[in-house]
C-alpha cells in the first residue's frame, strides 16, 4: 500500500463485532464489501455496515443463525430488518452502539480464493473487492462507491486494469461500455459528502479532477489491450502482485482469469502465454 498509515476506518464497535464473528467465518462465509476495503490503511471514510458474503443462499441462512446465536450469547441485541432467501439485514445493538450487518449470497466466481484475516476470520481478496467495487459504482451513483473506487485505483490496482478485468465477472459489459457507465458517475456535491462518515474533509474539486484523470487513463489502457485477453488480470511474478502490464517497470506478466472459488496465479507459464 502506498502512502502513510493511519487509523483503521472501522468504528471501534464494528471492529469489535468483526473480531467476535471471526470464529464463524469460513471459505464460504467471509467479509466483503466496503468494510473489507475500509479495514485497510489510507481509506477516506468509515464503513456504514458489515457485509458477509456466502456462496449459496442456504449458507446465508445458516451463517445468520450461527452469528445471531453468538451475538445473543454475548449480550447483543439483533433486530432483523429484512429477511429473504439469500439476503438478511439486521441492526446489531449493544448499549449506545449500533451498526447494520448484512448476510448475502454472492456468486463464487472470483479471481482469487478468499483469504484469512486476523480481523475478520476470512475475507474476499483485495483484487476481488476492487473489481466488485468498480461494478457496484457502474450500477449506482453513490459517493461512497466513488471514494472507494479511487482508493483501490491508488492503492490496489489502477482503474484501467480493473475495468478490463471486471467484465470477466460481468460478461454483459465490454470494457468500453463499462467505462461509459463509470463516466456518468462522479457528480458529487458537498452535501453528498457531508452524509458520509469521513476520516478527513474531502475537497470536491480535487475529487473530481482525480476521478477524471483515472477515467482518462483507464480509457487509454482498455484501448491498448488485445481483445482476446478481455476479462483477465495481469500478474507480475517478479513483483508478486497484479499490475498494469503497460508500465515501464513491468518485465513480464501472466494472464490471470477468474473461476468459481478463485485460483492462484500460474507463474510458470512461458513469456508468450
Amino acid at each position: 500500500m502506498a502512502g502513510s498509515s493511519q487509523a483503521v476506518p472501522l468504528t471501534a464497535y464494528q471492529a469489535e463485532l468483526g473480531r467476535l464473528l471471526a470464529a464463524n467465518r469460513s471459505e464460504d462465509s467471509y467479509v466483503a464489501g466496503g468494510a473489507a476495503i475500509l479495514a485497510e490503511p489510507n481509506t477516506r471514510r468509515y464503513s456504514e455496515d458489515l457485509d458477509y458474503f456466502h456462496d449459496t443462499p442456504e449458507r446465508v441462512a445458516s451463517a445468520y443463525e450461527a452469528d445471531r446465536e453468538t451475538l445473543l450469547d454475548q449480550g447483543y441485541v439483533v433486530e432483523p430488518e429484512l429477511m429473504q432467501p439469500g439476503y438478511i439485514r439486521a441492526v446489531v445493538r449493544r448499549a449506545d452502539h449500533a451498526t447494520k450487518v448484512e448476510w448475502a449470497y454472492d456468486s463464487s466466481w472470483r479471481f482469487m480464493p478468499v483469504i484469512r484475516s486476523d480481523q475478520f476470520g476470512y475475507q474476499l481478496h483485495p483484487i476481488d473487492l476492487a473489481t466488485n467495487k468498480v461494478l457496484a459504482l457502474a450500477g449506482r451513483d453513490e459517493p461512497r462507491d466513488l471514494l472507494d473506487t479511487l482508493h483501490v485505483h491508488h492503492h490496489v490496482l489502477e482503474l484501467g486494469p480493473l475495468v478490463w478485468a471486471a467484465v470477466g465477472k460481468d460478461p454483459g459489459f465490454s470494457p468500453l461500455s463499462l467505462l461509459e457507465l463509470l463516466r456518468r458517475r462522479g457528480k458529487v456535491r458537498p452535501e453528498d459528502l457531508a452524509r458520509l462518515h469521513l476520516v478527513e474533509p474531502v475537497d470536491v474539486k480535487e475529487l473530481k479532477a482525480d476521478w477524471l484523470a483515472a477515467l482518462d487513463s483507464a480509457e487509454v489502457f482498455v484501448r491498448s489491450r488485445p481483445p482476446e485477453e478481455v476479462g483477465c488480470l495481469y500478474y507480475a511474478p517478479a513483483l508478486e502482485r497484479f499490475v498494469d502490464p503497460n508500465r515501464h517497470d513491468v518485465d513480464r506478466v501472466v494472464r490471470h482469469f477468474g473461476r468459481p472459488g478463485g485460483v492462484l496465479p500460474r507463474i510458470l507459464e512461458s513469456p508468450d502465454e
